[in-house]
């Protein structure tokens, strides 16, 4: 696997960025430390991921509590597998999300998945690798190595909170679309995620 940045270095990275983004310094010096999540990387994470997706935090937690009590702290795709349709639909899923998460699970059980091989890989070719699964798109990739591989120069432009929050610190009229967004936050490379995490935290709190 590589190397995940501490967060030591996540936070050393925001403060480059924040001293050559006036906006971004203005949201450091305001809203303070980001805290810089971290899952643990494996089939358990990207489940969790795609439970989150198109719901509300509250929604996906719950949803999350209700699959973690019958399937255990970190679900394997074989315990996905061995639920059923109903019991899954119980959880909260949705018929997609059912879907979705068999088919990555039959995936890694069955060794057309290799994570590990995905965890040593660049950015690039780890996002390659996780999208041809069906159901995870960009920002589900996105997301997993930003959280569970702690990657460094990530950016998952399409989160609707990022997009909110860079309006927010721009004092911009018009909010940026996902694909000027990331157009946008080339800016901040190599240290797009940490950016991400200050943003994210920003979006959070109160006007």
């Amino acid at each position: 696997m590589i190397a995940p940045k501490s967060d030591r270095a996540f936070l050393s990275g925001l403060k480059r960025i924040a001293a050559s983004d006036p906006d971004v310094g203005r949201a450091f010096a305001t809203h303070g430390r980001p805290p810089f999540r971290r899952i643990e990387p494996g089939y358990a994470a990207l489940l969790r991921i795609l439970v989150g997706q198109q719901v509300s935090t509250q929604s996906a937690a719950a949803i999350w509590r209700r699959a973690t009590d019958r399937l255990g702290p970190s679900p394997t795709a074989e315990a996905l597998l061995g639920a059923s349709d109903e019991e899954l639909r119980g959880f909260g899923f949705s018929g997609s999300k059912i879907v979705y998460s068999r088919a990555l699970a039959r995936e890694i059980a069955e060794g057309r998945l290799d994570l590990d091989h995905v965890h040593r890989s660049p950015d690039d070719e780890a996002m390659a690798m996780l999208t041809r699964m069906k159901g995870i798109g960009p920002w589900t990739a996105q997301v997993y190595l930003l959280f569970a591989l702690g990657r460094p120069d990530v950016f998952p432009a399409a989160d609707l909170a990022l997009l909110i929050a860079y309006q927010r610190i721009k004092g911009a009229e018009i909010r940026p679309d996902p694909k000027r967004m990331a157009d946008l936050a080339e800016a901040w490379r190599p240290w797009r995620g940490a950016v991400a995490h200050l943003l994210w935290h920003v979006y959070k709190q109160p006007l």
